[in-house]
């Protein structure tokens, strides 16, 4: 249970936005990252399968060859740090596998109990196309980036969402093609710097009664 107020939470969100000059010499503390890292393993995700692998890239010569594949992006080598979220690109029998062991593992079960989850997984992923499935991971990863970025937020870390990048250049670089997983999107994390004028600028988002229906 939470004690943080609404109010709190509301700020933090309000105070977020896709920053566009990171403050290159201010560093994410080792405590700090340690939780949006935890932040990102505790996503949820469809069955719980967690189709994901989070590349945190902290070799310099890699961040400037990504940083020529993201449209000359200066938040890939000016940020603190730089995260390429990958999809895997199917739900093989081994992927299922794998989970329902490690489910059995951490509750104490037997695999046979869960024998009937398995084949709802199963069934569920066989009437997939193999595309149909990394689609469907996709938006899986989607939900661990909007998780990270509103941990950020409340942190007081900043975070700018990149999808201007050359993904299939990214698999390439980071040694991705034929692994099993492939570049869906990409996340710069540090602090902003005073020279971002974009900071100051007011949100811009619909009325809620434009956005929020209830029935």
């Amino acid at each position: 249970m939470s004690d943080t107020n609404p109010e709190a939470v509301l700020s933090a969100l309000r105070w977020r936005y896709a920053t566009k000059t990171f403050d290159a010499d201010r560093k994410i503390s080792p405590e700090i990252w340690a939780a949006l890292e935890e932040s990102l393993v505790l996503t949820p995700s469809s069955f719980g399968l967690q189709p994901w692998k989070f590349l945190v890239i902290e070799n310099p010569t890699v961040r400037r060859e990504l940083l020529a594949e993201s449209w000359g992006q200066c938040q890939v080598t000016d940020a603190s740090h730089f995260v390429v979220f990958t999809a895997r690109t199917d739900v093989a029998s081994v992927d299922i596998e794998t989970w329902v062991n490690r489910l059995s593992e951490v509750q104490g079960t037997t695999p046979e109990k869960l024998g009937p989850l398995k084949g709802i997984i199963e069934g569920y992923v066989a009437g997939l196309a193999v595309e149909a499935r990394h689609h469907w991971n996709v938006r899986q990863v989607y939900i661990a980036l909007g998780q990270f970025m509103t941990t950020a937020a409340i942190l007081g870390v900043d975070t700018c969402p990149m999808e201007g990048l050359n993904a299939g250049a990214y698999d390439r670089i980071l040694g991705l093609e034929d692994s099993g997983y492939a570049t869906a999107v990409a996340c710069a994390v540090g602090y902003r710097s005073p020279d971002d004028h974009s900071a100051a600028r007011p949100k811009v988002r619909y009325e809620t009664g434009s956005v929020v229906t209830r029935i």
